[in-house]
């Protein structure tokens, strides 16, 4: 047995990362006080990318917590948290507690804009010249898209396969012309600068269509970027949450 007192027990510090993660979902998501924990984690697990990864897990984790404080003894524990399982559930806390900030933990801080007036020949210069693969694009001091280079190449397919002049349609036609005439607007979007790593998971786990997210001071239209997250970067987000 084991005296409740004993701040630095595997026992102490397991109640508190479960006391730590079940505040941290009340206040997320405005849980009712009424409401258990378990319960919490299955209603945040289709909310909170780190809760659904570690789903069952939590819900074990919070059985165990329920044998160590439901004794019939009032001030000793009756079980004791092998130092693995203590482990990995403080980090979880630590992660929906304090998670990690996307800008600056992700996100590429070199985004280029350009104009909605600027033509296809030069935004396709640009992106083989730089690199760039996603380039949001403004008009009046208003984001109106984002240039992707895929999608754009297929509307460079669909020209040769319709028999225009590529050249001219290059040369003619801008970017802001091609963007407003888009479809899809799902593949991309706009978010503060608080956003998490896994508020960003959460956002590419839910759209399958998303491609780009874009980190802007307030996370408004009329912003400059400040950072930018692409859905080649998830692999590396998943790194960081593992590793936190």
């Amino acid at each position: 047995m084991f005296i409740k007192n004993d701040e630095n027990s595997n026992a102490m510090r397991f109640i508190t990362a479960y006391n730590t993660i079940d505040n941290a979902l009340r206040s997320i998501y405005n849980f009712k006080r009424s409401m258990s924990y378990s319960d919490i984690i299955r209603r945040s697990a289709s909310l909170n990318y780190v809760v659904r990864k570690y789903e069952d897990k939590l819900v074990d984790y919070g059985r165990l917590r329920n044998a160590i404080v439901h004794s019939s003894y009032e001030d000793v524990i009756i079980a004791e948290p092998h130092k693995d399982v203590l482990e990995e559930f403080e980090k979880i806390a630590n992660l929906l507690s304090t998670p990690p900030k996307a800008l600056p933990a992700i996100a590429s801080r070199d985004v280029k804009t350009m104009e909605a007036s600027t033509n296809l020949a030069n935004v396709f210069k640009l992106i083989y010249q730089k690199g760039y693969k996603n380039i949001p694009i403004y008009e009046n001091d208003a984001l109106i898209g984002v240039a992707n280079a895929g999608k754009l190449a297929e509307i460079v397919g669909r020209i040769l396969a319709s028999g225009e002049n590529l050249d001219e349609f290059m040369q003619n036609t801008n970017i802001g012309e091609v963007l407003m005439d888009a479809v899809d607007d799902n593949y991309y979007v706009i978010v503060s600068s608080n956003v998490t790593v896994e508020q960003v998971m959460e956002l590419f786990n839910s759209n399958r269509k998303l491609l780009v997210v874009l980190i802007t001071p307030k996370g408004i239209l009329t912003e400059r970027p400040i950072g930018i997250i692409t859905v080649g970067d998830v692999v590396d987000m998943n790194r960081i949450l593992d590793l936190y």
